[in-house]
């Protein structure tokens, strides 16, 4: 990558890890708004749900938008508007002015998944390698972020962590301002279009259509069905349930596991800190965190092969680990063995997923295919929570991983499909 490619990656990771920086330190402020506002956990719990639930159905629109209006501008809407919801939850005087602030949230957040891996598929020639790299800036959001709301939460208000939580995303916005998208672009794009690749013939100067009507996105979602881009989306919702329904309740399947495993005392039994230690939570953190190595693969595995196959693998292998977890639990060694295997495979299918609806869309509709994708994989995906609940509350943690082996096994067939049946258009 050249350097101003390796700016994009940067402002595009940076903004990533922000992204899940602020959706997981919201379940982390939601322990201190209970007291705060007198308020019971299910009515902070549809609150939440509001926020997140915007976050998932806004990515349909925020793709489309993308392809009018471009990615970095985008971008750094994103960004702002992420800043002032968590400063308006900094000073929310009540439970209705938090909800909104969360509302605004989601609403903000859900155009970054169509802008920066739209940004990325047009603008960096290693787009496999990019991809993963913008991915372990997301995990490292998905980890640390939470981490470090707690711990400013042990020294500061609530309302003075809110504030402060907004300070990164300025920084991430003031560096993008800087960042030139159009020296990154293939020069044919340029010439055609403009800014960020868009080929369409009807696109305006800075390569994006200025216009969102009912007949335009009508226009591009047939371009795409016109692919099979449907197989693509088939995947990456079956992708994003095995998500959803694998980390929903892991702490505490985790929790279990262990508990007839180990019996570690680094905390004196004595102490006020006794019952909040937990070791499955730094497991937890663990799976989470060697999701950074899975980024990194994937996006070097989208370099070397074509990505559709390599989910073929992945989705193989990942239906083989649900298979071994409650067998792996025999020991100490195998389950922490194949807990993490499944941190690092759950995270490689990422970049390769990614690269494969950038292959399977053209250029002109890039930023809706981000979108549907979104869709399927936060919207559909968060099905995985009550799938995952009811066959843990009627059966238990084997019929749970049996289910998720059966949707693994599905994803490699739909992933074989698509390099069967679908055009590639990139």
């Amino acid at each position: 990558m050249d350097r101003a490619e390796r700016r994009i990656v940067a402002f595009t990771a940076g903004s990533h890890g922000l992204v899940h920086t602020y959706e997981l330190s919201i379940p982390i402020l939601l322990t201190v708004w209970i007291a705060e506002f007198s308020t019971t956990a299910a009515t902070l719990g549809l609150v939440s749900t509001v926020g997140y639930g915007l976050f998932g159905v806004g990515a349909l629109p925020g793709g489309i938008l993308v392809d009018r209006f471009g990615s970095k501008s985008l971008i750094l809407a994103c960004l702002g508007g992420m800043a002032a919801s968590f400063l308006l939850v900094s000073v929310a005087p009540n439970l209705l002015a938090l909800a909104l602030a969360i509302a605004v949230w989601g609403v903000t957040a859900s155009v970054y998944h169509p802008a920066g891996l739209s940004l990325i598929s047009k603008s960096v020639d290693r787009r496999g390698t990019a991809l993963g790299y913008h991915g372990i800036g997301g995990n490292l959001g998905i980890a640390l972020g939470p981490l470090a709301t707690a711990l400013l939460l042990l020294a500061f208000d609530w309302r003075v962590v809110a504030a402060a939580l907004t300070v990164p995303a300025v920084v991430v916005a003031a560096y993008g301002l800087t960042v030139d998208v159009d020296a990154a672009l293939p020069e044919s794009a340029v010439v055609d279009g403009g800014g960020e690749g868009s080929a369409a013939a009807d696109e305006t100067g800075d390569g994006t259509k200025g216009e969102v009507s009912p007949s335009t996105i009508v226009d591009d979602t047939r371009v795409l069905l016109a692919g099979g881009f449907l197989i693509v989306f088939a995947f990456v919702t079956l992708s994003g349930l095995y998500y959803r329904t694998f980390l929903t309740f892991l702490p505490d399947l985790l929790g279990d596991a262990l508990g007839g495993l180990v019996d570690v005392q680094l905390i004196d039994p004595e102490s006020p800190y006794a019952e909040e230690f937990d070791l499955a939570r730094y497991l937890y953190v663990a799976v989470l965190m060697v999701g950074v190595l899975g980024q990194y693969l994937g996006g070097r595995i989208a370099d070397w092969v074509r990505p559709e196959r390599g989910l073929i693998a992945l989705m193989s292998v990942l239906a083989v680990l649900a298979l071994l977890f409650v067998p792996a639990g025999a020991t100490t060694a195998s389950f922490l063995a194949v807990s993490l295997a499944l941190g690092v495979a759950l995270f490689t299918v990422q970049p390769l997923s990614q690269a494969t609806v950038a292959a399977y869309s053209p250029s002109e509709a890039r930023g809706i295919s981000f979108g549907y994708t979104y869709l399927g994989i936060f919207g559909v995906g968060s099905l995985g929570a009550a799938l995952a609940g009811t066959v843990l509350t009627r059966a238990g943690p084997r019929e749970l991983f049996l289910v998720l082996a059966v949707i693994a096994v599905v994803g490699a067939l739909a992933a074989a499909a698509i390099s069967r049946f679908a055009t590639r258009r990139d």
